[in-house]
């Protein structure tokens, strides 16, 4: 409810519809504060409003945007992108998940799992197969309304991080769905769903910068107060390299996410950029995590200081939006190889 009225669930929104129209660098140091503080959070509103509005904002129509974005933006409505299912999730190409015609209206079954936001979502992007023969060319995003018939939330899923986060799974029961509520052309879900993907990577990267600058903070806080052979621990070399290399590379991830949000901003082609830095922020927030534990001992393994949630939260940043593995293959896809 607070975060409603700074307008956090409209950042990259058009004024007109009620957002505050935040280039992509204000975007993500927004969501890096938020993730300084609880990764959960940061997660819920980078989802919110890199896969959950953003997509609405590039392909939806007039109509469209008129009657959701400003939900969207007030936050009076929760979005979710749903993509992932038990048998696809890397490969998009795979899902089960059907959308039919059926007396000018589609027809949708199926089920989404690990779905972020899912708990608490009113709308569910939903990404389905519009022809089993050839699901890649045949795919399509649906706006699926919270209380439209067929459409049931899970139960939270118990996660080992981000536990803030209301994860589940959605299931579609033979939902009703209106034409009007297909973003862009049949056939466009694959072209939609992997730019919204490289948009989500962005505000993800951000999101692990933010647990890595807090792990980091808190690793220095600790290291000057704690008091060994006489002296505080940040006197001591090993310590200090480990710090010297945690600011280093924390400066470094924020320079390759910049440069994605820059390239985006200027319309230029950004999905190596965001796949690299989404790469390099999520891999360097475990890290990170790692060594504020290790400088913290006993301590870090407690959950007196904190740290060792930020060790847990960093788990998921190597998987959710695309695991590294995949960020690695879209890099070396962008280089020819």
């Amino acid at each position: 409810e607070k975060m409603r009225l700074l307008n956090y669930f409209g950042l990259q929104v058009p004024r007109k519809y009620g957002g505050a129209e935040l280039d992509t660098i204000s975007y993500a140091i927004t969501v890096e504060e938020l993730s300084r503080v609880c990764a959960a959070i940061g997660l819920c509103i980078t989802v919110h409003n890199s896969v959950g509005a953003y997509p609405i904002v590039r392909f939806g129509n007039v109509e469209q945007k008129k009657r959701f974005l400003p939900l969207l933006a007030s936050g009076e409505h929760i979005g979710a992108f749903c993509l992932t299912e038990a048998n696809a999730g890397s490969d998009a190409s795979a899902v089960e998940t059907t959308a039919v015609i059926d007396n000018g209206d589609y027809i949708i079954n199926g089920t989404k799992v690990f779905v972020t936001n899912g708990g608490v979502c009113d709308l569910a992007l939903t990404f389905a197969a519009m022809d089993l023969g050839d699901r890649r060319s045949a795919a399509g995003v649906f706006i699926v309304e919270k209380g439209m018939p067929g459409f049931f939330v899970g139960e939270l899923e118990d996660m080992c991080g981000m536990r803030a986060n209301p994860v589940s799974s959605l299931f579609f029961e033979d939902v009703r769905v209106p034409q009007s509520h297909l973003l862009g052309q049949p056939g466009d879900g694959l072209k939609i769903g992997l730019i919204t993907l490289d948009t989500g990577r962005i505000g993800v990267g951000a999101q692990a910068l933010g647990v890595a600058q807090a792990a980091f903070e808190a690793a220095v806080k600790y290291s000057k107060e704690r008091q060994q052979f006489r002296k505080p621990i940040s006197s001591f070399q090993t310590i200090q390299n480990y710090l010297a290399d945690m600011a280093t590379q924390i400066d470094a991830a924020r320079l390759l996410l910049y440069r994605a949000c820059t390239s985006k901003d200027a319309g230029q082609p950004f999905g190596a950029e965001a796949a690299m830095a989404k790469l390099y922020c999520s891999e360097l927030m475990g890290r990170v995590a790692n060594h504020a534990v290790q400088i913290h001992g006993g301590y870090g393994f407690m959950s007196e200081y904190e740290v060792d949630r930020d060790l847990r939260d960093a788990i998921g940043g190597r998987i959710y939006s695309g695991t590294s593995e995949i960020q690695r293959n879209i890099i070396a896809r962008f280089l020819g190889v």
